[in-house]
């Protein structure tokens, strides 16, 4: 082989300086403490989603780490009722996720101490840190697309439900106020789960990771402030993505100083290729760029699936709307509208396919699982808190905005006549956009 051709297949590796002791320390329990979250939570199990039917549960809620959390949770932190974790919590702030945390970062610490005595003659840290910042771009990659998807698709916050419509504000727990407020503007939705897809995309090549991690960081910031200020189940979570934004822009912030607060022209900020060799590199980006597209596709086809199943594209109650009880009798006994009467119906909300729920004269509602026939025409009720609970009901529609039920509930016999209310009278669903707004509107 010619030293020509020797040249133009191995890449020359530029001269690494010593890394400062502080750096070295850093890096150390940086990998340590974010790789452990990474491979304890969704961040990696989401990289390998494969359908509804699987679903992966967080390394840290199976052996080996479960018995150690759950330990010092009852040792150290007194917790005495059982954990709640993953699907059976429905939240990333549970005491299951801050007692992992805390075992990863003492365990990160332990690590870090022993590492540092054991390894001190080290000069840098160059060759495992960049093999480190590629597993750190693919799973912010991954956290950012999955996001991005979800909420590109409306399936994170959809539209408000009829019910949701009906609710007092008052009501409102400050994530309703955040999820309802979101949902209720789709094209801003769309907007901030495009932000999160291009930063994923921009993040799986090497040279535009720099720029996929600002835009993480941005995003992040952003989550992170809605979490803490609305009350979001995801506060500790999302402090890790952002945790991770900055890992990856750290070694380009003196550049970033320069170039952006201090006006000077800067170097470009060259990152080490993963091989020496040039055709090794271009299989690892050929293998880096077959992952992203994986990601891609997997939560597009995931997402879109989940937008006709539980967003604003699933299928609608046959008798969808929100039907005022304008009479209504238990019995054969008419039952005014009175506020003391807690028996007697104000509305029927038909929104799901499964469910429905009644609202009585105080406000609040009463859900009820449902199944409608309509060849039948034929209304079954049950409870999700009693098997053994049925109630079942006839119906007819005289005319498109009217329905009568007739049928037993609580072994009672009762007859409703209804009346549909248009969804376009709320103000909410109506207002539109306007360029043109000649004087202070409503809201």
């Amino acid at each position: 082989m010619s030293p020509q051709l020797q040249t133009e297949r191995i890449q020359p590796q530029p001269t690494i300086p010593r890394w400062n002791l502080p750096l070295r320390i850093a890096f150390r329990f940086c990998l340590v403490y974010l790789g452990l979250y990474c491979l304890a939570t969704q961040i990696t199990t989401s990289l390998f989603y494969a359908s509804e039917r699987v679903d992966l549960p967080d390394p840290a809620t199976v052996w080996p780490l479960r018995p150690v959390i759950v330990w010092i949770a009852a040792h150290i932190f007194h917790v005495n009722a059982p954990l709640s974790y993953g699907s059976s919590s429905g939240s990333a702030d549970c005491t299951f996720a801050w007692v992992t945390a805390f075992c990863l970062l003492m365990i990160a610490t332990a690590a870090t101490v022993v590492w540092s005595l054991l390894d001190r003659s080290r000069e840098n840290y160059a060759e495992l840190h960049k093999w480190f910042r590629l597993f750190v771009r693919f799973a912010l990659a991954g956290q950012m697309i999955t996001y991005g998807f979800v909420k590109g698709f409306l399936v994170q916050m959809p539209y408000p439900s009829l019910t949701r419509l009906l609710q007092p504000f008052g009501t409102f727990a400050p994530m309703g106020v955040l999820w309802n407020s979101v949902g209720s503007a789709p094209a801003y939705e769309i907007f901030t789960g495009c932000a999160q897809i291009a930063a994923g995309l921009l993040l799986i090549f090497p040279r535009t990771a720099t720029f996929g991690a600002l835009i993480s960081l941005a995003e992040m910031i952003h989550c992170f402030m809605l979490s803490m200020t609305y009350d979001v189940i995801v506060k500790l979570f999302g402090f890790h993505l952002l945790l991770l934004s900055c890992f990856l822009l750290a070694p380009d912030v003196p550049h970033l100083v320069r170039f952006l607060f201090l006006n000077r022209a800067t170097a470009l900020s060259m990152q080490a290729q993963l091989f020496r060799g040039v055709r090794a590199n271009r299989i690892a980006l050929a293998a880096q760029i077959i992952l992203g597209l994986w990601l891609v596709g997997m939560n597009c086809h995931h997402y879109r699936v989940g937008w006709s199943t539980r967003g604003d594209g699933r299928p609608l109650s046959a008798l969808y709307g929100i039907w005022e009880v304008r009479q209504m009798s238990i019995d054969e006994q008419p039952r005014p509208p009175l506020l003391t009467d807690p028996t007697r119906w104000r509305r029927a909300i038909f929104d799901f396919p499964d469910r429905m729920a009644f609202q009585r004269t105080d406000d609040s509602f009463a859900p009820y699982g449902a199944s409608v026939n309509l060849p039948e025409r034929t209304l079954a009720l049950t409870k999700s808190a009693d098997k053994n609970w049925t109630a079942s009901f006839t119906f007819q529609r005289p005319a498109g905005d009217q329905l009568i039920l007739d049928g037993r509930m609580d072994n009672h016999q009762v007859h409703m006549e209804l009346q549909l209310t248009d969804r376009n009278s709320f103000l909410l669903v109506s207002r539109g956009f306007h360029w043109i707004q000649e004087f202070y509107p409503a809201y």
